[in-house]
């Protein structure tokens, strides 16, 4: 398989689009056409579906989209490896992470990393664990920060810190916080209305999962995907919420919530960073996971 006709055919695929791919790839739209239908015949399959508004992948195309990506990926890391035995760290690393830790890490991260780096490059996406699970399989993705990450095979897990989850209410006008709220047992939190995130979000299942150990379940008042709607929505006093202490203390108005550890049992939530256990791990790939532990036990472990 000709890994240009390889290429082509992914961007096209990608585009949904000839001249779309045309141009992006900088070459002429018949040599761009003949050099995928040369891959059509070497397959013995269509891999384009041709219309008026442009191409899609067929059944096939669809397969060898996931697995194109997954090669062209490590091809383009295998160029970067080899430039490294000459020049040191160097190439391109590609990061996942939850919104929710985004927000806190992404530019203490990135920083951090053209200091250390100034020749390598990161790509950071946001996304939710099991489209960065994917992603890191089919070679899309180095490295990705998932919550109570479950062992999955061709994913390699590392522990990175442990975060206390905890009740967040509107704060009443006037109220000030000293001494500290008391706790609440998660017996009592079932009673209250929350707006939690819709499953499979890993906070979402960890309470339900927790509760249900109590012979209780949440008291869903909204589904919302998203921590700065949800704390908008808990600063409306549409309910409370569960999460941890860093999202609250690095939202853009935090004196406007109140947070009370939860008891009876405590909760927190594991983050762990992911990399796929099929695909050797590069230097500049571990130097990468070395900043993103230094980083996330100085801003992301409770105080």
């Amino acid at each position: 398989m000709d890994l240009k006709q390889l290429e082509y055919f992914v961007r096209v695929a990608e585009l949904g689009s000839f001249t779309r791919a045309a141009v992006a790839l900088n070459v002429a739209q018949p040599a761009l056409s003949r050099q995928i239908r040369l891959l059509e015949v070497e397959l013995r399959q269509n891999l384009l579906k041709r219309n008026g508004r442009g191409a899609s992948p067929t059944e096939a195309g669809q397969l060898l989209l996931e697995h194109g990506r997954g090669i062209l990926h490590q091809v383009e890391r295998a160029h970067e490896e080899l430039a490294r035995a000459r020049s040191g760290l160097s190439g391109k690393v590609a990061l996942g992470l939850p919104p929710s830790v985004a927000r806190v890490l992404t530019v203490p991260l990135t920083r951090a990393f053209r200091e250390k780096m100034p020749d390598a490059q990161m790509s950071i996406s946001e996304s939710l664990s099991a489209g960065m699970q994917e992603s890191l399989l089919n070679g899309r993705l180095d490295i990705a920060l998932l919550y109570n990450a479950k062992n999955t095979p061709g994913l390699e897990i590392s522990h990175l810190v442990k975060e206390e989850l905890c009740l967040v209410q509107a704060r009443p006008a006037g109220l000030q916080e000293d001494p500290p709220p008391p706790p609440i047992p998660l017996r009592e939190v079932s009673k209250l209305p929350l707006v939690i995130p819709s499953r499979p979000n890993a906070i979402r299942m960890h309470v339900e999962s927790e509760m249900a150990g109590l012979g209780c379940h949440p008291q869903i008042a909204l589904e919302i995907d998203g921590v700065t709607a949800i704390l908008e929505l808990v600063a409306d006093r549409a309910g409370a919420a569960i999460l941890s202490r860093y999202a609250v203390t690095k939202s853009i108005n935090p004196s406007a919530f109140s947070m009370r550890p939860i008891s009876e049992p405590a909760l927190s939530i594991q983050l762990c960073s992911v990399v796929s256990a099929l695909r050797p791990t590069t230097l500049t790939q571990q130097a990468t996971l070395n900043l993103i532990r230094e980083t996330a036990q100085k801003l992301l472990v409770s105080t």
